[in-house]
């Protein structure tokens, strides 16, 4: 008498794909427990008797079948065969498989996405193809070059960057610092978090230009200040709306973000005298400080009469470079300095050692001075044909911001929906900015933001007909 009831007949067709032999004899098991033709409790072939029956190797079945036990599908007994465990059927009619698939590759996305834009537009991005590749290996090898950092860098650190960056910005913005009176920070948002905290600002007001910054004004939130916004008009931000409850002032006087505007002598001077009379604290930050085209660039708010008592200096190798280095730098109000310190020792926020001496030895190199030469040169022919484009295509539009920095704005009608006419050069392969990104005040200026660092003199036209196609879709109105 036989001890088992008799097995299942299995008929299993194999799949003919490139995966080994033990998984698609797996494969078809489950897949026969996902039509019904096996259910729980039924007895599967010998591994010979199958092995006979698909004319293979009984190894092959035997590997299958331990990886469906592995898996759970099956249970085996010594004396009692294999047999399909509970609930295998139910595992097997969710998709649930015996082993990993690599599977089909993915479907490759319908139109252009971030990667694959036609005329990339997006603001505050450089041109990383105008580093010289040459100058660029150059200073990783010599970084390379050094002993392995032992430590985990703190403020105190990187000396040899810090005595670069002192030189620097005496040479570029007027800023008289010491290499002691510099703190290397791991992008802007760092710097902004530490003053927060040194300044003592978490759950006071800082007054906020608006439109602004918009990563600027969430790292200062998101370390507890308060965050009140202040219209900026046609000379940025305007000093007579600072009120006295302001406990500090966040501002871009180079080349405000995101409007353009340059803050003038008077109200530079303004800030930082009546900062000084009310013990106020001044955040400059000077993110693309070192382009300009035309026209002398104005010192850093720092330099000021007061500044070294009361302005934070931020400044960034993101546009300079590229944001990928994540390294920044601030120079504190000197009150301020033995408490940034403190911060940074007890957060823990540092850059890379082998970052900030690959970045030194590009600046002391003089691959930093040639790199912005050129830059300068390639941006301001970008800029010229772009702005000559757009006046072309629109000629009721006056580009603003058009005298610095990687990016100019294009103000709309009041009430225009931005946002709109944005998404609609999106799904164009056009990629620009609303100015519904960094305003807070839902009635401020309507606008759209186009960086051109990385546009070619050649779709400058292209890239100004789209966006005046999408302006007069969406408005009615235009040449």
């Amino acid at each position: 008498m036989a001890r088992t009831a008799p097995a299942q007949t299995l008929h299993l067709t194999l799949a003919d794909t490139g995966e080994p032999l033990r998984h698609r004899i797996a494969t078809a098991v489950v897949d026969a427990l996902r039509a019904g033709a096996l259910g729980p409790g039924d007895l599967l072939p010998s591994s010979r008797a199958l092995a006979t029956d698909l004319e293979v190797s009984r190894t092959a079945v035997v590997d299958a079948y331990d990886e469906l036990s592995a898996a759970g599908f099956v249970e085996s007994r010594p004396g009692s065969g294999t047999r399909v465990a509970t609930g295998a059927g139910t595992a097997a009619r969710a998709g649930v498989t015996a082993h990993v698939s690599a599977g089909e590759p993915p479907t490759a996305p319908v139109g252009p996405g971030p990667g694959a834009r036609e005329l990339d537009l997006t603001p505050g991005l450089p041109d990383t193809g105008l580093v010289s590749s040459r100058d660029w290996r150059s200073a990783w090898r010599a970084a390379a070059a050094g002993p392995v950092p032992h430590t985990v860098p703190g403020p105190h650190a990187h000396r040899r960057l810090r005595d670069a960056l002192s030189a620097h910005l005496r040479r570029t913005r007027g800023v008289v610092a010491n290499s002691d009176e510099i703190v290397v920070v791991p992008g802007v948002a760092s710097a902004l978090r530490t003053l927060v905290t040194a300044a003592g600002l978490a759950g006071r007001q800082i007054a906020f230009e608006d439109p602004g910054y918009a990563k600027a004004r969430v790292a200062l939130a998101g370390a507890g200040a308060r965050i009140r916004p202040i219209p900026v008009d046609t000379d940025g931000l305007d000093p007579a709306a600072v009120r006295p409850e302001d406990a500090a002032v966040y501002c871009t006087p180079a080349h405000q973000y995101p409007m353009g505007a340059r803050m003038p002598a008077s109200r530079r001077a303004t800030l930082v005298s009546e900062a000084v009379a009310a013990r106020r604290w001044v955040i400059e930050d000077d993110y693309d400080g070192e382009f300009r085209y035309g026209v002398a660039p104005l010192p850093a708010l720092r330099a000021a009469r007061g500044g070294r008592e009361t302005v934070a200096y931020v400044g960034t190798a993101s546009k300079i470079l590229t944001p990928a280095l994540r390294l920044a730098w601030l120079v504190p109000p000197e009150p301020l300095l033995p408490a940034v310190h403190e911060v940074l020792t007890a957060g823990g926020e540092s850059v890379c050692a082998i970052t900030a001496d690959a970045f030194a030895e590009f600046v002391e190199s003089g691959s930093l001075t040639r790199h912005l030469a050129r830059s300068n040169r390639t941006y301001a022919a970008r800029r010229h044909a772009f702005v000559d484009a757009l006046r072309f295509h629109l000629p009721d539009v006056d580009p603003l911001g058009v005298e610095a920095g990687l990016h100019v704005a294009l103000r709309l009608p009041d009430g225009s929906d931005d946002r709109a006419i944005a998404d609609l050069l999106e799904g164009r392969g056009v990629a620009v900015r609303a100015l519904a990104a960094y305003r807070v005040d839902a009635d401020g200026p309507r606008g759209l933001l186009c960086g051109y660092a990385r546009l070619p003199e050649s779709k400058a036209d292209a890239a100004a007909r789209a966006i005046a196609g999408a302006m007069r879709e969406r408005l009615g109105s235009g040449r």
